[in-house]
């Protein structure tokens, strides 16, 4: 089991080597510089998009779609009773 983490630990680093012993003067090619930089910004815009999304109020469930008398009810968000108090000790009158 250690050998497969010091080797999936190891595995970038040797290939930067090799890249490095094989290209010394070459930098990175130019479909794999727009590929990060198109993907980076892709990301950062799903982020930013989910950053903004609409959620829920606090003190809501899901309830999932079910089967009820033959009939699909849709899902929807209800809210959530609170949970009772609990009791610490002899019950008062």
């Amino acid at each position: 089991m250690r050998f497969a983490e010091i080797t999936l630990f190891a595995l970038p680093f040797v290939v930067f080597v090799a890249w490095r012993l094989l290209a010394p003067s070459a930098g990175p090619p130019k479909v794999l510089v727009i590929a990060v930089t198109v993907t980076v910004v892709a990301m950062a815009g799903l982020l930013l998009g989910l950053w903004y999304e609409e959620a829920e109020p606090p003190g809501t469930g899901y309830e999932p779609a079910r089967l009820e008398g033959g009939r699909i009810l849709p899902s929807q968000i209800v809210p959530i009773a609170p949970a009772p108090a609990p009791t610490t000790g002899p019950a008062q009158k």
